[in-house]
C-alpha cells in the first residue's frame, strides 16, 4: 500500500474508532477482557470445523478444492493456533477435539504424511503440523495415551523425515524443494517457507533436547537461505526460486509468514545458546519484519492486500505473525517491549473491524481499514484469535524443554518407520526420552519413492 493511502486509511481508522468501538463485541482492555474475547474467537473459528461429526474425517477443514477452500496444511496450523489458545487462557474446551484431530492426521508411521495427502504433499505442509506437534511438547498440552505417538515424537519424526538427503539435493547448494512427490507441480521450486519450518523445528528440537545434531541442521539451513539469496543483507525474505536457473530467478514477493517463521527460529536458537550472531539475526529479522508488515503499526499483508488477491492461504498468515512474535518476546526478552507494543496496536485494529455478520462478531482480513470488509473465513477467525491470545504470553510459562518440566516423550527413531531401508545419521549427543541420559543413534529415512499422481497447488 502506497505511505499516502495507508495515512489516509490509519486517518479514516482513527476518526471512527469511537463509533467501531462501540460495536465490536470484543475488547483488549484487560486480562479477562482478553480471555472472554478469545474465548468467542474460538468458538467461531471451531464453527468452521467438522471434522468431529459423523461421516467427516477428523482434523481437516472443508476441502481441498473443489470439496472446499482449505488445503491439508491448514488444519494442522488451526490446531496450533487452538493449542495456544488453550496454554494462554486455561480454556480446555476444545482440547479433545485437537487431540482428535492431531492424532487422526499422523499417519501409519506417524509422521504426519497420511495416504490421504502424500500425492499432493509439500514440506510446508507437513511442517506446519510439525509445528503443531512440537509446541504441544514445549507447553505441556495433555500427552496422547501411551498406545499412541507422543508430540515430541512427532516432532521429530517430521524433522528426520526432511532431513533425510534425498529432500536436500544438490541443485541450488541443497535445501528442501516445496513438494515432496516428484511428480507434483511445484517440486521444481525451493523455497523459504518449506525451509524455514525445517529451521523452526530444528532450533526448537535443539532447545528441547539439547542435541548438538539439531542445532547444526538448523545452522546450516540459516546459511543456506542466506547462501541462496532467498534472505539478503536487511533480512528481507523472498519466496523462492526455481531448480532449472540453479535459483537464481528469485521470486522477491515477501510474505509474513516466512519472516515470522525465521525470527522464532532464530529467536529459540538464540535462547538455546545466547550467542551474540544469533542475538544481531533476531534485532535484523525484527526490524525488517515491523518495518514491512506492519506500516502504521498494524499487520498487513504487502504481497496480497492492497488489491484483495491474496489466496486462502494467504489470508490465515497474520495470526501466525502475531503468535510467533508473542513467543519471539517470550524467549528473547530483548524483544520484548518492542514487540508487544505492536501487537497491541494491531490487536486492536484487528477487533475494530469484527463487526460483521448478523451477530455482529464476524472478523475480516483488512484490519487497518478500520471496518469490516466482507471477507470471512477461518483463516480470517484464526488470524484475529491468534492475535487477541497472544496478548496473554505474560500470564504464562515460556516454551519449556526436557529439563524445565517438560513431559512429552522423544523417539530416536522417529521417522525411520517411513521407508524400508533408514540411512544412518549422526549420532545424537543427548537422548530424546524425557529424564535419559544415555547416547543414541539416529536412524533417519531412505529416499522417497515416486509418487506418479495428482499435482498440487496453493
Amino acid at each position: 500500500m502506497p505511505s499516502a493511502l495507508r495515512k489516509t486509511a490509519l486517518a479514516a481508522l482513527l476518526t471512527a474508532n469511537r463509533f467501531v468501538q462501540a460495536a465490536s463485541p470484543y475488547s483488549i482492555n484487560s486480562v479477562d477482557a482478553i480471555k472472554q474475547s478469545a474465548k468467542t474467537l474460538a468458538f467461531d473459528l471451531v464453527s468452521y470445523y467438522s471434522g468431529n461429526e459423523s461421516g467427516q474425517t477428523p482434523g481437516i477443514l472443508p476441502g481441498p478444492p473443489p470439496a472446499g477452500p482449505y488445503y491439508w496444511w491448514e488444519g494442522g496450523a488451526m490446531w496450533g493456533t487452538l493449542i495456544d489458545y488453550w496454554h494462554l487462557t486455561g480454556d480446555d474446551t476444545y482440547n479433545d477435539i485437537v487431540m482428535e484431530a492431531m492424532m487422526w492426521q499422523t499417519g501409519p508411521n506417524a509422521d504426519y504424511m497420511p495416504p490421504n495427502v502424500t500425492a499432493s504433499l509439500g514440506n510446508d505442509d507437513q511442517g506446519f503440523w510439525g509445528m503443531s506437534a512440537m509446541l504441544a511438547a514445549e507447553v505441556n498440552f495433555p500427552n496422547p495415551p501411551s498406545s499412541k505417538p507422543q508430540w515430541l515424537a512427532l516432532a521429530q519424526a517430521v524433522f528426520h523425515t526432511q532431513a533425510e538427503p534425498s529432500r536436500h539435493d544438490a541443485t541450488c547448494n541443497g535445501g528442501l524443494r516445496w513438494q515432496i512427490p516428484l511428480a507434483n507441480s511445484g517440486y521444481n521450486y525451493k523455497n523459504s517457507i518449506a525451509n524455514g519450518c525445517f529451521f523452526n523445528i530444528g532450533a526448537r528440537l535443539a532447545r528441547y533436547t539439547e542435541n548438538q545434531t539439531y542445532a547444526d541442521w538448523a545452522e546450516s539451513t540459516w546459511d543456506w537461505i542466506e547462501g541462496v539469496g532467498f534472505m539478503d543483507q536487511d533480512y528481507s525474505i523472498y519466496d523462492g526460486a526455481h531448480v532449472e536457473t540453479n535459483c537464481t530467478d528469485i521470486n522477491k514477493a515477501q510474505f509474513s509468514y516466512n519472516s515470522a517463521v525465521w525470527l522464532l527460529g532464530a529467536a529459540y536458537m538464540w535462547n538455546h545458546t545466547e550467542e551474540a550472531r544469533w542475538q544481531s539475526r533476531v534485532e535484523g529479522l525484527l526490524n525488517r519484519t515491523i518495518e514491512f508488515f506492519f506500516p502504521d503499526g498494524i499487520a498487513y499483508e504487502v504481497a496480497c492486500e492492497s488489491h484483495m488477491s491474496c489466496t486462502t492461504d494467504m489470508l490465515s498468515y497474520k495470526g501466525y505473525l502475531h503468535r510467533w512474535m508473542a513467543t519471539t518476546a517470550q524467549i528473547a526478552p530483548y524483544t520484548h517491549s518492542r514487540i508487544m507494543a505492536v501487537l497491541k496496536t494491531s490487536t486492536q485494529a484487528a477487533i475494530n473491524q469484527c463487526t460483521g455478520g448478523n451477530d455482529g462478531r464476524t472478523c475480516g482480513f483488512q484490519w487497518s481499514s478500520g471496518a469490516f470488509g466482507g471477507s470471512v473465513g477461518a483463516g480470517q477467525t484464526m488470524n484475529v484469535l491468534g492475535a487477541v491470545s497472544s496478548l496473554l504470553i505474560d500470564e504464562t510459562h515460556g516454551p519449556l524443554t526436557n529439563k524445565t518440566g517438560g513431559t512429552s516423550e522423544g523417539d530416536p527413531d522417529a521417522g525411520s518407520r517411513s521407508q524400508d531401508n533408514p540411512t544412518e545419521f549422526a549420532p545424537l549427543r543427548m537422548a530424546d526420552r524425557v529424564g535419559a541420559a544415555f547416547v543414541t543413534a539416529i536412524a533417519l529415512l531412505g529416499i522417497m519413492g515416486l509418487f506418479a499422481f495428482m499435482s498440487f497447488g496453493d
